[in-house]
């Protein structure tokens, strides 16, 4: 029998002892004090259920009190609750996300890009792609260089003794259709070049205000060819009449290719930047820069400035003169009308907002 047994058995009676080994306390429990205490008694065995009852019933009516939610903190740290989780600011909340931290330098680049660098960087560009237009219409108009010469002297040719220019260089008849393919290339790619002068303005505009770009590339170009209509059937046959009717016995008129063609190239350019006032006028309204009433408490020094912008861009003659001002006398009026309909309204002073209420 005493063979049978197993090595733990005889290891137990050897020692003396016939009971089981106990495990090891757990570290929340005290040590027993005695080398018999190994074995938990009823009570001690009771104590922890107890203890887990105790630590479970404040937990219980904190969580009845913050609505049944029993992942709930039980208390502030006044009651011996865990502390509250702090609130991360914006700038941890940054430090903590390097996506929020890219997309804020991300920001602050797109700031950084409407430097002056690079809005001198943006008007270069517009400016080469309005020359590269003017180049290719000046080369397709130089084919037609000959039909603009005509076209251009036709009003002069009747006031001409012998029915012809003269020219004294001996380059300047192909230096006349060179300027004249370059004026032709200008009005013929003009709408594509007002677009692009008003697309270099539009990343200071508002939203709304952007869909007004192709509308006012149109309109520009439109007031610019008018201009230079006008000059070429109102104004420049009179300018030609005037002083031709200095030519008598004693003096005969023989103008020269260049000096007639800068004569009637001023006027062209003259009266299409001028007829562009409106639209200007438009313009500065939207931005709030003018208003109707202001320019109708204007309209005197208008009408003088209109007199000596006609002195200055004309020939000396009081039909010229006058053939400029008179235009852009009426283009002021009919900017003042589009500064009342589509300008931009002031804001209500502290006294009508009062009396509104």
């Amino acid at each position: 029998m005493t063979e049978d047994r197993k090595p733990e058995e005889l290891d137990r009676s050897a020692s003396g002892d016939s009971a089981p080994r106990t495990p090891e306390p757990h570290a929340n429990q005290p040590a027993p004090d005695a080398p018999g205490a190994g074995a938990p008694d009823a009570s001690d065995a009771a104590a922890p259920g107890t203890a887990a009852s105790a630590d479970a019933a404040p937990e219980g009516a904190a969580a009845g009190d913050a609505g049944g939610d029993p992942g709930a903190p039980s208390g502030g740290p006044d009651d011996g609750g865990p502390e509250p989780a702090a609130v991360p600011d914006a700038a941890a909340a940054v430090q903590a996300d390097p996506q929020d931290g890219d997309d804020q330098e991300q920001g602050e680049g797109q700031l950084r890009e409407m430097g002056l660098l690079d809005h001198l960087e943006e008007l270069r560009i517009r400016l080469t792609r309005a020359a590269i237009a003017v180049v290719v219409g000046a080369c397709v108009s130089y084919a037609f260089a000959e039909h603009l010469y005509r076209f251009i002297i036709d009003p002069l040719m009747p006031f001409v003794s012998g029915g012809h220019l003269i020219y004294t260089s001996p380059a300047e008849g192909f230096i006349t259709y060179i300027k004249l393919a370059a004026v032709a290339g200008i009005f013929l790619t003009s709408p594509y070049s007002f677009y692009q002068m008003w697309a270099f303005i539009a990343p200071g505009l508002y939203k709304e205000e952007k869909r007004y770009i192709a509308p006012l590339a149109f309109v520009s170009a439109l007031l610019f060819v008018g201009g230079a209509l006008f000059s070429y059937y109102k104004v420049t046959p009179l300018a030609y009449e005037f002083f031709s009717s200095f030519d008598n016995e004693f003096m005969v008129m023989l103008p020269s290719v260049k000096e007639s063609l800068s004569m009637g190239l001023k006027l062209l350019f003259a009266f299409g930047i001028a007829f562009e006032l409106p639209l200007a006028i438009f313009f500065l309204a939207r931005l709030g820069v003018v208003s109707a009433a202001g320019l109708r408490r204007s309209r005197k020094y208008a009408i003088l400035g209109a007199f000596i912008v006609g002195a200055l861009l004309t020939p000396p003659d009081p039909a010229s003169q006058s053939l400029m001002a008179i235009p852009l006398i009426m283009l002021y009026e009919v900017g003042i009308w589009l500064a009342h309909f589509f300008g931009k309204k002031p804001a209500p002073s502290e006294e009508e907002e009062q009396a509104a209420a």
